[in-house]
């Protein structure tokens, strides 16, 4: 049976990090998650995810770095307010699961490929029935043209290429999906 469930965005996480200055981790979050996952309970690899983050919710704790990723120099937020995954694919993949899709960040979308899993599906406090998810991957930024980096004076550079992008998000069954399997 599929049905639809819609991204809960006060319980769903949208995380990155990358290297800062070739020694450490800078880690951020997105808010702003909305989307809808396309659910076939019988056969997951069935199924589909569509999800958009608002930019403008980069968040490192850092103001000033914060601003940096809001301008022009990365994200470009007043020209490209959000982001999205689109999934083409889903396939079994050991305990888990593989999903490829479209990633657009910028207007420049390219294919990723996700680790994940289906953590399940509980009934809700109030009603209704709640799932959980897992996914992550590693990109590398400038393939969306997030390119402007320092040179740093001992070699490399103040910015990783490399980002790795960690998900864990619920979801809340639709209603009218509640209420057409509640009438069959």
């Amino acid at each position: 049976m599929r049905t639809t469930w819609t991204i809960d965005p006060a319980h769903t996480q949208a995380e990155f990090s990358t290297k800062h200055m070739m020694i450490s981790t800078v880690r951020g979050h997105l808010g702003g998650v909305s989307g809808t996952i396309e659910l076939d309970q019988d056969d997951l690899t069935r199924s589909s995810v569509t999800v958009t983050l608002d930019a403008a919710t980069v968040d490192t704790g850092m103001a000033q770095r914060d601003a940096h990723l809001r301008s022009a120099d990365f994200l470009d937020v007043e020209r490209f307010p959000t982001l999205s995954f689109r999934s083409t694919s889903i396939e079994k993949a050991g305990d888990g699961y593989r999903i490829s899709g479209d990633l657009t960040i910028r207007d420049v979308t390219r294919s990723v490929v996700l680790d994940a899993d289906f953590l399940g599906i509980v009934p809700g406090m109030q009603g209704g029935r709640h799932a959980g998810f897992t996914a992550h991957t590693r990109i590398d930024r400038e393939a969306w043209g997030l390119t402007w980096n320092v040179g740093l004076e001992a070699g490399g550079w103040l910015v990783g290429k490399e980002i790795t992008i960690s998900i864990e998000a619920a979801a809340d069954e639709a209603q009218v999906a509640r209420e057409a399997s509640a009438a069959a």
